[in-house]
């Protein structure tokens, strides 16, 4: 396709990739991206398992025992730690995710060997002191709180859990989970999940392979050897139709999803360019024309895929006036009908493709970025060379590919909606 800038023809787009090399170092594989330009080395690691592994009943233990690897260390308490992290100009964090355990650093390169030796630090020697822990039982109390508490919150709830029912991603934290979960809960955490096992690193910047095996060394070789238990795979989206949260408020909110597609299938980019059309590109998606456009339902309607446990799940959201739900959920359901039946046109396709295609750059615009699209890449069994050959895949899908794909994946009838507040139509 030739794009067209004020009337006058451009050039078509290159492909683009990136360089990526596979670096070793005591049993650790790590994927670099190496670019000198600027003086900033990122890295990003992860372990599978997160809050997968939490105790029922202590939903929100990883999550709280990985904010705690940043609230003292060693000898330094939570204010001497964040000091050492401003003074060098260090950022540093760690997260527990639904279904992984992940840190990340972004530092300037004379700063590297000190967000090494603090991120260490963090990881084997955590203080874990009553005080901060106090402080981030309270954050995540708030966050519980909210998410009970308004219509959008309580409508992801409610997919999640009517979505996997006895599953970990259907378990969410609640206050009482919050407060049920010890320092003793964390410290056993932590041992489980903090080891050299299963471990996935990504690097971006003024780094070498060398610089980068040195690095590995230096940050997770004192880690103890661990072996973390494979995750029970997701089973498929519960065919639940729709669940209902009372809430009162003058909008509800509506989570509607499917199953979708893994990136490893070889169907997914044309899937991906169908998704766009249908829902996931702003202003130009056929959900938001038919449903704020042409109706003016509400201000904003889109989908996208979510990844987790191994699995592709279609998750949407969009909020409107209580009387108008059952209007806009019909919407929902025709447009997805319209796509499976007949697929998208021409232009639409092309529309797509060059979002798609012109976009790939954008997200290695800087270091921490990159290193966390190659960490994501890894975590979904995604090879280095998948990222090289996305332009020619790209370059030859056409209409007809993407609606088979659509046809395939898309199933109108097997839509299941969460909707919270005092929804009037369903």
């Amino acid at each position: 396709m030739t794009d067209t800038l004020f009337g006058v023809e451009l050039p078509p787009r290159r492909g683009f990739s990136v360089p990526i090399q596979v670096v070793e170092q005591g049993g650790i594989t790590a994927w670099l991206v190496e670019d000198h330009s600027v003086p900033v080395v990122s890295l990003a690691w992860a372990w599978p398992q997160g809050a997968a592994a939490d105790p029922v009943g202590k939903e929100g233990l990883a999550s709280i025992s990985a904010a705690m690897l940043s609230e003292g260390a060693g000898d330094l308490d939570n204010v001497g730690f964040a000091d050492a992290l401003r003074d060098e100009g260090i950022d540093l964090s760690f997260s527990g995710g639904r279904d992984s355990f992940e840190g990340s650093f972004r530092t300037l390169t004379d700063a590297l060997p000190e967000a090494v030796r603090l991120a260490q630090l963090a990881m084997t020697r955590p203080r874990l002191d009553a005080e901060a822990l106090g402080r981030v039982r309270a954050r995540a109390l708030l966050a519980s709180r909210q998410s009970l508490e308004t219509p959008a919150g309580l409508a992801r709830r409610a997919f999640w859990e009517a979505g996997f029912p006895g599953f970990s991603a259907g378990r969410l934290s609640t206050p009482d989970s919050i407060n049920a979960i010890t320092q003793e809960d964390i410290r056993a955490c932590l041992a489980a999940q903090v080891t050299r096992g299963r471990l996935l690193v990504a690097a971006s910047g003024a780094i070498d392979a060398a610089g980068l095996r040195r690095l590995l060394g230096e940050l997770f070789g004192a880690l103890p050897e661990g072996t973390l238990a494979a995750t029970p795979p997701l089973p498929a989206l519960a065919s639940f139709g729709i669940t209902q949260r009372p809430k009162a408020a003058p909008q509800s909110t509506l989570v509607f999803g499917q199953d979708g597609l893994l990136p490893i299938d070889p169907g997914w980019e044309s899937f991906q360019v169908a998704l766009r059309i249908l829902a996931g590109g702003g202003f130009t998606s056929r959900l938001m024309k038919s449903v704020r456009e042409e109706r003016g339902l509400t201000y904003g309607i889109g989908a996208g895929l979510d990844l987790l446990f191994g699995r592709a799940i279609v998750v949407g959201q969009v909020q409107t006036a209580n009387a108008s739900v059952g209007e806009v959920w019909n919407l929902i359901r025709a447009a997805w009908r319209e796509m499976a039946a007949n697929g998208p046109t021409e232009a639409e396709v092309a529309d797509a493709l060059a979002f798609l295609g012109g976009s790939l750059p954008l997200q290695f615009t800087d270091s921490r970025r990159t290193a966390n699209l190659l960490l994501n890449l890894r975590q979904t069994g995604r090879a280095p060379e998948w990222l090289a050959g996305r332009p020619a895949r790209l370059a030859a899908i056409d209409r007809t590919k993407v609606a088979e794909a659509a046809a395939r994946v898309l199933k109108p009838d097997g839509l299941v909606l969460a909707v919270a507040g005092e929804p009037v139509g369903l």
